[in-house]
């Protein structure tokens, strides 16, 4: 397992000691056929379906069970780390090959699958429960491709998107082991971290119109400065954010002044926010609290609010019942546990809807990711695809899947 996240670091590998293996690009490419002949090596079939993922299977023992399924993605972001989603991918490879190896054979057919373009949103994992829309093919990547383009790059056909779908009950259960990319298991030094869930996102367009006029000739109690008013909006994030119970996190990550000249007062200024949580409920009261808010922001400063929704990402609870046999998996090596969100989307967040859903995480040291710096300690790798091991062989014993 650590000899091939060595080998797939080389792919990709840019100068300041990260990966650049965006979606749809050759290193992608390259990356992809390095791992499938890993695949091949675990004793699986290795096929590529319509959107593009890259899937390996075996046959189980008894005839009729839907497939247990284990995967996440080897893609990454321009100049990213080693560990974002590699480890899940190769994780669930050497699971495979280890059972292989040993000659056991499961119950239940197994998966494992290299979903496509997760870093872009998702798009491989999003094919398979449906939530992909044909209008997104037309949209451009990083790598130069549009989406369509980019699946026909990896051996799928995006004409053919419909038959990739599949429909509850089709797998018996999704398990992804991933890095956790904070840094609440390395700071509280926990071994494993057993994900309660995968947060909702949303994220809205703000804009705060008043006047541009004359910076120098313009006396401070007659202006109407947008900028002002988006200023006092962004404190408000974070102080009514922060004071709400739970795990709530609330960001403004873009802010633009209009007309944008030193000697003009902002006439309007426009920002994003964006609010996540486990609860898709917990989620719209904050934005019922912040446009209130924002409400009177604009009466005080006598600028005009509006607050307009243009991303929705549903949160997507983990099965109890996978919590419990990944704790049981943990505990029986020996190891530490935690439950704790993700407040990062996966995988796992669209396979939600067609199954039952369970998701390992290991520390990340000083919780970076998306970095040259990402990483995560041999000896916590092992232990995360031990425990995936472990709790796939548990899952796949119960006789209700």
């Amino acid at each position: 397992m650590l000899d091939h996240l060595t080998r797939l670091s080389e792919v990709g590998k840019t100068a300041d000691g990260g990966v650049s293996r965006v979606a749809y690009s050759d290193f992608d490419r390259e990356g992809r056929s390095l791992a499938s002949g890993w695949m091949r090596e675990a004793g699986l079939e290795v096929t590529i379906d319509e959107a593009a993922n890259l899937v390996g299977t075996r046959a189980g023992s008894e005839p009729g069970l839907p497939p247990l399924v284990m995967g996440s993605h080897i893609d990454t972001v321009p100049s990213g780390g080693n560990y974002d989603g590699t480890v899940g991918s190769l994780g669930a490879i050497e699971v495979a090959h280890a059972l292989w190896e040993s000659g056991i054979r499961t119950r239940h057919p197994i998966e494992v699958i290299l979903f496509q373009n997760e870093e872009g949103g998702k798009t491989g994992s999003r094919a398979l429960s449906g939530e992909l829309e044909l209008k997104e093919l037309a949209l451009t990547t990083l790598a130069g491709k549009t989406i369509g383009e980019g699946i026909r790059f990896l051996g799928g056909d995006p004409e053919r998107l419909a038959e990739v779908v599949r429909g509850p009950g089709r797998m018996a259960a999704y398990l992804e082991l991933h890095v956790e990319q904070g840094g609440i298991l390395d700071r509280d030094r926990i071994d494993v971290g057993v994900v309660e869930g995968i947060v909702g996102i949303k994220r809205y367009d703000v804009a705060f119109e008043g006047f541009a006029n004359h910076a120098g000739t313009t006396p401070m109690r007659d202006r109407q400065d947008a900028l002002v008013a988006a200023a006092r909006f962004v404190d408000a994030v974070y102080r009514t954010v922060s004071a709400r119970p739970g795990r709530s996190v609330g960001t403004v990550g873009r802010i633009q002044a209009s007309p944008g000249a030193p000697n003009v007062i902002p006439g309007r200024a426009a920002l994003t926010l964006e609010l996540r949580d486990l609860q898709m409920d917990v989620i719209d009261s904050l934005f019922d609290e912040l446009g209130a808010i924002a409400r009177v922001i604009a009466r005080d400063t006598r600028t005009t609010a509006t607050l307009q929704e243009f991303y929705v990402s549903r949160a997507a609870p983990t099965d109890e019942r996978l919590r419990r046999v990944i704790e049981e998996a943990a505990r029986g090596l020996g190891l530490s546990t935690l439950r704790l969100p993700s407040g990062a989307g996966h995988d796992a967040q669209s396979l939600a809807s067609l199954c039952p859903m369970g998701m390992i995480f290991v520390p990340s040291v000083g919780g970076i990711s998306h970095s040259p710096k990402e990483l995560t300690k041999p000896e916590d790798v092992v232990n995360g695809v031990n425990v995936l091991s472990s709790a796939l062989l548990k899952v796949d014993a119960e006789p209700r899947l």
